[in-house]
């Protein structure tokens, strides 16, 4: 069984996505801790309700960077971390993590990338954009973190139409519920593949 940490910044409605998947035994892995960088939103609150630890470690309160990302690390070694998952986290990953974690970290994305990717393009700007655009379908995907946002190998995807009468909202709705699908599926597959190199 690995361990998984989701780091967060909002409502965490993909975080609680991976929690039931764990529950119901479609992950082979436990949810270790959350990672947040605001206290008193909602993915903490999910945290609380099922028994999951959690911290706020945000950059803006440290003076020193190297402090900043070594408690991060420190936390993600008590935690014995082998996967960790962004869901909805608003924060560039330091490349310290990177590099210790490479292709352990996995983030879930509101388009199809390539398209509508990079910095800036997350939430509705994305969903406002593929609108803007007159896209015919939009979707979302999995890929690797790496330095530069978005670019990583890409895992999986999933489409959804786009319709006239679609506004950013409406979209968002659509794309949201196959993230909560698609996000499940590629931790289940990569827990499986962890596991077997973990017991080679």
């Amino acid at each position: 069984m690995i361990n998984i940490v989701v780091f967060a910044s909002g409502s965490g409605t993909n975080f609680q996505s991976i929690i039931n998947a764990t529950e119901d035994g479609q992950i082979e892995g436990q949810v270790r801790g959350l990672v947040t960088n605001k206290n008193d939103i909602q993915a903490i609150r999910r945290a609380r309700k099922h028994d999951i630890a959690h911290v706020t470690i945000d950059p803006a309160d440290f003076t020193d960077r190297s402090d900043y990302v070594g408690e991060l690390l420190d936390q993600l070694a008590a935690w014995e971390t082998d996967l960790i998952v962004l869901a909805g986290y608003m924060i560039k990953i330091p490349a310290e993590l990177i590099k210790k974690f490479e292709n352990r970290i996995i983030n879930i994305h509101p388009s199809l990338l390539p398209k509508y990717g990079g910095k800036g393009f997350y939430g509705h700007n994305v969903h406002r954009a593929v609108l803007d655009n007159n896209e015919t379908e939009s979707g979302c995907t999995v890929h690797i973190v790496t330095r530069e946002y978005d670019e990583g190998p890409i895992l999986a995807q999933k489409k959804v139409p786009v319709y006239e009468s679609d506004d950013p909202s409406t979209l968002a709705k659509r794309v949201q519920q196959q993230e909560h699908l698609l996000l499940p599926e590629v931790i289940a597959k990569l827990a499986n593949e962890l596991k077997q190199k973990n017991n080679s």
